[in-house]
């Protein structure tokens, strides 16, 4: 008698996005069936808050809408396999979504089925079945955490929300991270608004050096004591520029030192989610959201002719600079066959970052090093080849050898009258190797830098040709980009690589914030949010608070910290907040604020609301009469060039300045607000900045106390 076949299993594999399941069907063949979530399955009802009090803080989670077709179909599927592996993304998100899988299929209640958890950080067929071979059940800890962020941002966004309905206008929304994103763009344009530049002078001298066709240019860096030794001075004011030009009109200049040394830069760090999303605006211009919906797709995979869909890089949400054993050695191989052996980096980079990583997830690289951008860039968009030859690269520098500068310090003493001396320096480099220079550069490596004759010694005969003086003023801090907001809350540890893109899209679409030439700038309608935030929550938008809660959270992750303590611990302090900030409504009215504006239609008295660009005036009338038009709020300060009004306005975007009334016929205006007090020593315009008033007029530069009745 035949000995009996062994019936094959049936596997299925459920993932998140359906642009991978051609691909990984692909690579596990005809005995596995693989099918896509679409995301989220299961979430908490958006027509309430959808967390039980009185039941330990337990969510309450529904089907989301729309999606019971698609979980019919995925049960059908379910109930012909006898293994079942969620393969949902490799993060908490993931893993919340694979556990949601697991409730909404009630595979928990199939006692004759085996239901896996299985994770690869690419979609290449190697990672896809050495997941197969590790496959294990659901990571409880990061779904806990997952929930925990849900929930905190479900009550600060549901307890908080209506207060702004009443207080500014309806279908308006705090988060707990964006709000503190919001808090941050404010705070540096106060920061920026009350900055008083300081003025400050620099000297450069242009040195003929005997024998040589180019001129030397020394910088001046101060003077030298009896005891030889040198302290950096700061000019001040042309004053003080004058009175050091005068001591050196006689000066004897000779060349005191000429130092040489030799100098490495190490390769960079492969990406991470905030690193790549900083290079990417930086060079190619591309906005965080941008950056991660083209990330995602090299992630998923793209379609090329003869090859099928093929992924072209590893996991897109990551924190971790690691590689794994794998990549390092294909790297290897790739640059030393391509470069050559002195290329290959001889020790590891370290990252500098102190905060925990997801360590389960690599750096963002190649699939395949060995698939360079140029054998791509046909079979791409241009946007896809742009970012793939910008990861490529990171990647393929990160694993490359440091590049070697020598390093030239010249000291110039100018010995002036009455024996005084003044010291000037000049910084060269010249490379001795590129290393991964010839692959990558940073912007450090972009710096120019003079190039110095070998022949230059202490016997040097030096003629001064010129002085260049130079004025300069102090400059504020820079309004924050999509790029450097992400490295700031990168640095504070608020939010994590799936919450940065998501948190500036959202303030965008909201208009709170405007972007105009990649600069961040707050609308009056993100400032009357801010105010209520920074008023009522201060501890929600306390930066320091919201990164404690991220450690909380990654606590949870490592099983260390119980999510609802989490919970519990925030929610009583936040009911306490929401409800003082109501009783502080009672006390003022919150109906329309009427205008002095009569509406030219039906001779009602128009009332100030909000619009998703800040306030308009409209009708009382209203359905009756549709009238609009905008809204100018007055200072009390008079035009200096024609007399009229100055009042508030604002850009195409939303950004606030003040003009005159009478625009464009009178075309003043000003960033800061101007001050009814006129400048005590001119006589021109005042500008508030902070604490202090500052005379319009550069050349004036009068500075006073703000008086206190003018404190706002």
């Amino acid at each position: 008698m035949a000995a009996a076949v062994r019936k094959k299993k049936k596997n299925l594999v459920i993932v998140e996005s359906p642009a991978k399941v051609k691909t990984i069907k692909k690579f596990l063949g005809s005995n596995y069936e693989v099918a896509a979530s679409n995301g989220h399955v299961r979430d908490m009802p958006k027509s309430q808050m959808g967390i039980d009090f009185d039941n330990d803080y337990e969510p309450k989670y529904i089907t989301i809408r729309g999606k019971g077709e698609l979980l019919a179909g995925l049960r059908k599927m379910v109930k012909k396999a006898d293994r079942i592996y969620l393969a949902t993304d490799p993060d908490r998100e993931g893993e919340a979504i694979s556990w949601h899988l697991i409730a909404a299929l009630k595979l928990g209640d199939l006692k004759d089925k085996e239901v896996y958890r299985i994770t690869f950080n690419e979609i290449t067929k190697k990672a896809v079945t050495e997941s197969l071979k590790n496959a294990r059940e659901i990571d409880m800890n990061l779904v806990d955490a997952q929930q925990a962020r849900r929930v905190l941002d479900r009550m600060v966004g549901y307890r908080i929300s209506p207060l702004l309905w009443a207080k500014v206008k309806r279908g308006l929304s705090a988060g707990r991270v964006q709000s503190v994103a919001l808090r941050m763009i404010g705070d540096r344009e106060e920061e920026i608004n009350s900055f008083i530049p300081e003025e400050y002078w620099s000297l450069d001298a242009e040195l003929a050096v005997q024998g040589e066709k180019k001129p030397l240019l020394a910088h001046y860096y101060g003077r030298i004591g009896d005891n030889g030794k040198a302290e950096k001075a700061v000019i001040s004011n042309s004053g003080e520029m004058d009175a050091l030009l005068a001591g050196m009109e006689e000066a004897e200049w000779q060349i005191t030192e000429v130092r040489k040394s030799e100098r490495t830069r190490k390769a960079p760090l492969p990406f991470t989610t905030s690193t790549l999303q900083q290079e990417a605006s930086k060079v190619l211009n591309f906005s965080t959201s941008k950056t991660m919906r083209i990330a995602q797709q090299l992630y998923e995979g793209v379609e090329i002719k003869g090859q099928g869909t093929v992924a072209f890089i590893t996991y897109l949400r990551t924190d971790s600079t690691r590689v794994s054993d794998e990549a390092r050695a294909s790297a290897a191989a790739y640059i030393e066959e391509n470069y050559g052996k002195d290329y290959l980096a001889t020790e590891e980079s370290a990252s500098k970052k102190q905060t925990k990583i997801q360590d389960a997830h690599e750096a963002i690289r190649p699939t395949d090093i060995s698939r360079t951008p140029a054998s791509m860039k046909d079979a791409v968009s241009r946007d896809q080849y742009r970012l793939y030859q910008l990861i490529w690269k990171r990647f393929t520098a990160s694993r490359m050898s440091a590049a070697r500068f020598e390093t030239t310090q010249v000291r110039i003493c100018a010995r002036g009258s009455e024996g005084r001396q003044e010291l000037f320096t000049v910084s060269a480099q010249r490379q001795l190797f590129d290393g991964y220079q010839s692959v990558y550069t940073l912007d450090e490596d972009k710096a120019k830098s003079p190039v110095l004759s070998g022949t230059l010694d202490r016997d040097s005969v030096l003629t001064l040709t010129e002085f260049l003086p130079k004025q300069h003023f102090t400059q504020p801090a820079p309004h924050y980009t999509e790029a450097s907001l992400v490295r700031a809350l990168e640095e504070q540890g608020i939010g994590r690589p799936s919450t940065y893109a998501p948190t500036i899209s959202t303030i965008l679409a909201r208009h709170y914030i405007v972007k105009e030439d990649k600069n961040l700038y707050m609308t009056e309608l993100g400032e009357a949010v801010n105010k209520i935030m920074k008023n009522s929550f201060p501890s929600i938008v306390n930066p320091e608070f919201t990164a404690n809660m991220e450690s909380l959270l990654d606590g949870v992750a490592e099983g260390t910290v119980k999510w609802k303590t989490v919970v519990e611990n925030f929610y009583p302090d936040l009911d306490e907040a929401v409800s003082q900030a109501e009783k502080e409504l009672e006390k003022v009215s919150i109906a329309d604020e009427e205008s002095d504006e009569i509406c030219e239609n039906c001779g009602r008295t128009m009332v100030i609301k909000y619009g998703p660009h800040g306030r308009f005036l409209a009708c009382p009338g209203f359905p009756e009469c549709h009238n609009t038009k905008p809204y100018f709020e007055k200072i009390g300060v008079s035009c200096p060039k024609c007399g009229k009004d100055i009042v508030v306005r604002k850009t195409k975007k939303g950004r606030r300045y003040y003009g005159c009334i009478s625009i464009p016929e009178c075309d003043f205006m000003v960033w800061q607000k101007p001050s009814a007090t006129p400048c005590p020593r001119c006589g021109s315009l005042m500008l508030e900045k902070g604490r202090k008033l500052v005379c319009s007029q550069a050349d004036c530069g009068y500075v006073m106390e703000k008086p206190e009745e003018q404190d706002s």
